[in-house]
């Protein structure tokens, strides 16, 4: 009941718009907007007068991001610029050897291919998976993998397909070879619930501005505690320091804690929205949050399959399927229907050779049933 009243009072959308878009860029929810309203009021009015403040705004942050992960603590939460800016700072931590290799999927969006493919220049090989290799997903990554695979670095969900993989498998098959385990959570993180320890994730990154409901320009980066001196450092600043506050000190170290990723002044109005949508998603809870979710989604994977010149793209195998639920049609041109759907109040985006669906928990039953009413109105 909690987040059916949310719909109206958190997302007070308008009413001709159909938003089906939380994998790309999600609207914010009304605290979110009220918390900017009220940090750009401050500024005006008291400059940083009350900078101890928004400092434990960032600490809460992080103790519900850790939350929201399952991570063993806040420590191990930094917060960066973008889901790139965090798998950089794995990419180009990490010691590696000429011969290594890092596996990852055909299906990845380029934050988590392009980073990987730019260590060519020091021997290390991307190795590009077809996901459809194998009997499973998780047994193509798998067989690609040897005693030369340095890290495996997935997304949870893949961006375009909405395909969702067996993350402790993979998790326990690292642990078990020595490998690290690098996960692309963007496509998840606030639509699923999380548990970074159950699927012995090394580093897991997420953008704020998709399913948790955030701001562009904030990341939330996890990294295990026993590899935080592993990664070698190539940021620096007053902010990543053991002691931070302490500016005439001579010499320095960098912080025990994930902090020291985060070389400079914090991004504080990002900060303060981000921490009013987390607030939002763990008021509700994870475990309604994603069966909502999951229900919106085997709704629209349900209907469309129904309509006869519609075909899926996302498998609608339970375990499978995430919120995203991408599908074409059979002979019309794409770019048309996402143009027609555009025309009908339908937000969405063209991804994966069809059209990507993604609503988020609080989508109101009757807009679903509205977009696939109109879908089925489409006529070449």
């Amino acid at each position: 009941m909690l987040a059916m009243n949310l719909t109206s009072s958190e997302f007070p959308l308008r009413p001709d718009l159909i938003y089906l878009n939380h994998a790309a860029v999600a609207p914010w929810p009304k605290r979110s907007a009220d918390a900017v309203q009220r940090f750009a009021a401050e500024n005006v009015t008291t400059g940083a007068l009350y900078y101890p403040g928004w400092n434990a705004v960032e600490k809460k942050l992080k103790e519900r991001l850790a939350m929201l992960l399952n991570a063993p603590s806040a420590d191990d939460i930094a917060l960066l610029k973008n889901t790139s800016e965090a798998l950089s700072v794995v990419a180009y931590g990490l010691d590696w050897q000429p011969g290594d290799n890092v596996v990852i999927s055909d299906q990845e969006f380029p934050s988590n291919r392009i980073v990987w493919e730019s260590l060519a220049a020091r021997g290390v090989q991307t190795r590009r998976v077809n996901l459809a290799s194998a009997r499973t997903p998780e047994d193509a990554l798998i067989q690609n993998m040897d005693a030369r695979t340095r890290a495996l670095a997935i997304s949870s969900v893949q961006y375009a397909s909405g395909l969702r993989l067996d993350l402790a498998r993979l998790g326990r098959h690292c642990h078990a070879h020595g490998a690290l385990f690098c996960v692309d959570a963007i496509q998840s993180l606030g639509a699923l619930r999380f548990d970074v320890q159950e699927i012995q994730a090394d580093f897991v990154a997420a953008d704020g501005h998709k399913w948790l409901l955030g701001p562009e320009g904030v990341a939330v980066f996890y990294c295990r505690a026993e590899l935080r001196e592993r990664l070698r450092l190539q940021q620096f600043g007053w902010h990543m320091v053991e002691t931070s506050g302490d500016y005439r000190a001579d010499t320095w170290t960098p912080a025990h804690s994930a902090r020291r990723f985060e070389c400079g002044s914090p991004n504080m109005l990002g900060i303060h929205a981000f921490d009013a949508s987390i607030s939002l998603l763990l008021e509700v809870g994870m475990a309604e949050v994603e069966r909502r979710v999951l229900e919106n989604a085997a709704f629209l994977l349900t209907h469309i399959a129904a309509l006869p010149n519609f075909e899926l793209i996302t498998d609608p195998t339970p375990g499978r399927f995430s919120g995203i639920v991408t599908f074409r049609h059979r002979s019309a041109d794409q770019a048309l229907l996402h143009e027609y759907l555009a025309d009908h109040g339908v937000f969405c985006a063209p991804r994966g050779g069809g059209i990507r669906f993604s609503p988020h928990f609080y989508t109101p039953h009757a807009q679903l049933q509205q977009a696939v009413d109109i879908l089925a109105g489409f006529t070449q």
